[in-house]
């Protein structure tokens, strides 16, 4: 018992010390997103590169993403980061969706996004306040290009 407490002493160390080394105050992030509605979480993998995943759901269907994400500190502004950064997207689109835009295929939906925002970690605080903007072309299904997907995230840190 005493040995698994000391490895996971350890490797909780270890995390946090990677988590001061990735040029964030924190190394992982989960919450929502709000516009259009969306489960995030955010994962710094080295000082700077973020990686984010959102999961978007509807009554029109069903949307996933993923960002690789680079972020720059603000100077002066403590916890504060702008990003910029792109991914793709795979989503499904209900006959809903068809029956608001008679002119737009239901089905499968396959793009490229690209994201542009600002990033704060809340000191003393468990939380994480973004802010951005996430165009996105779709290229499989219906094409057209998505100019409003973005907004503000709240994710709790650890």
């Amino acid at each position: 018992m005493r040995k698994i407490m000391m490895v996971l002493a350890l490797a909780l160390t270890t995390s946090l010390a990677q988590a001061q080394n990735n040029g964030s105050s924190y190394q992982t992030a989960l919450g929502v997103k709000m516009y259009p509605g969306a489960i995030s979480v955010k994962h710094f993998t080295q000082k700077g590169r973020a990686l984010e995943g959102l999961g978007y759901i509807s009554n029109d269907g069903f949307r996933l993403t993923g960002l690789y994400e680079l972020h720059f500190p603000i100077t002066g502004a403590e916890g504060l980061q702008w990003y910029i950064g792109g991914g793709g997207h795979i989503g499904v689109w209900s006959d809903n969706w068809k029956s608001r835009y008679p002119g737009r295929a239901d089905g499968i939906a396959i793009g490229v996004d690209g994201v542009l925002g600002l990033d704060y970690k809340i000191k003393g605080a468990p939380l994480n306040l973004s802010f951005d903007w996430q165009p996105s072309f779709n290229f499989i299904g219906y094409n057209y290009f998505e100019g409003g997907w973005g907004g503000l995230a709240i994710r709790y840190t650890f």
